[in-house]
């Protein structure tokens, strides 16, 4: 083909670009296609020429669309975060449950990279979808529902959370004794509801030790050794009259007898409140609230060997290894501070965010 042939199809290709919706009148001239649009179209150049215009319609446009919807998106998350912050905990516990079970955690800024992790480990079980986060500041509630639509919801007030409270604290107390009434409400509204401490990792599915149709599943808080086949009745009190039963790990299903214990550990919340002299936190009340409903509620004390407390797990090698295999979800407690809690989860390989954050839904943060 000539130099000059080609430049005079190249104008008819730009002709074409520049007014590609053109409409053709409708005559018999028109409806006929000339021979020579046709032998450039099946032509070498003609080729070219349409390889060409799939190269700049699928590198362009999208492009194009890019920076044209870049405002929009941007409209669109200060809409997205203004919806959050007027969601309601029956609208966001509807948005998550799945077969009217929901998963949550309480949790403030300073405890979003233990959220992270606990949610690494739960997406390896599959039930991620399942998991509200309760934020107990707006910073937590914008920065998940941002990277995680939906999925998390503040029941204000909002306490004063912007630290990282020590057990023990004033504000930790504060922070904690929120719980119960969340979980109480989730229960009138009729789901099923797992509540977990972020400081926790699952290494296999809890829900199949789940068994039966018990009220309130919990686990023991006590670090001497139970036969693997333990009694599933709560345990004995011990020295100050009570249980030792973690306030960290509760399932709880929607009968009158869950909905007992809930408003029973309320009550005993406010008769034990915080003070200097007297550090309460909200375990003990939790402990007295299952004491006082034996009877009115069916209670059950999951395995020790799939839900060891922190004592017991990093604390005892000898035990770790005769149970191997059998471990559900670990809790890192009997240990306070932020860095030593990270420290002992990456001694133990347990601290999953530093090479797998890509597995959480929230990235990394």
């Amino acid at each position: 083909m000539s130099s000059s042939s080609f430049l005079h199809q190249r104008q008819q290709f730009q002709q074409i670009l520049s007014n590609p919706f053109r409409i053709t009148p409708l005559t018999s001239t028109s409806t006929t296609i000339k021979p020579s649009l046709i032998s450039l179209l099946f032509s070498r150049s003609g080729f070219l020429i349409l390889l060409l215009l799939i190269i700049i319609l699928g590198v362009f446009f999208p492009w194009i669309n890019f920076f044209g919807n870049s405002s929009s998106s941007s409209s669109l998350s200060l809409k997205n975060q203004l919806k959050w912050k007027e969601y309601s905990l029956a609208q966001a516990v509807s948005f998550v449950a799945k077969n009217q079970t929901v998963i949550v955690c309480a949790v403030s800024q300073p405890y979003l990279p233990f959220l992270n992790n606990w949610l690494i480990s739960i997406s390896r079980q599959k039930h991620q979808d399942q998991v509200l986060v309760i934020a107990e500041d707006y910073a937590t509630l914008y920065t998940v529902n941002q990277k995680w639509p939906g999925h998390a919801v503040l029941v204000p007030p909002a306490p004063d959370a912007q630290t990282a409270h020590k057990f023990g604290s004033e504000g930790f107390f504060n922070f904690t004794s929120r719980r119960p009434r969340h979980l109480l409400h989730i229960l009138e509204l009729g789901y099923n509801v797992m509540y977990n401490d972020v400081d926790m990792v699952w290494l296999a599915d809890p829900f199949p030790y789940l068994k039966g149709q018990h009220d309130v599943y919990f686990t023991d808080d006590m670090t001497a050794v139970k036969p693997l086949n333990h009694s599933s009745e709560l345990p004995p009190p011990g020295k100050k009259g009570r249980t030792y039963i973690c306030s960290c790990m509760i399932f709880l299903r929607p009968t009158n007898g869950a909905k007992q214990v809930m408003k029973t550990w309320i009550e005993e919340l406010k008769g034990q409140p915080w003070t200097k002299k007297k550090k309460s936190n909200d375990q003990p009340a939790f402990n007295w609230a299952l004491n006082k409903t034996v009877g009115q509620a069916e209670l059950y004390l999951l395995p020790q060997a799939a839900f060891p407390s922190g004592g017991l797990y990093f604390k005892n090698e000898t035990w770790v290894q005769e149970t191997k295999g059998l471990h559900v979800i670990i809790h890192n407690n009997y240990i306070t501070g932020f860095d030593k809690k990270i420290k002992r989860f990456r001694d133990f390989g347990l601290w999953l965010v530093d090479d797998h954050a890509s597995e959480s839904p929230l990235g990394k943060l």
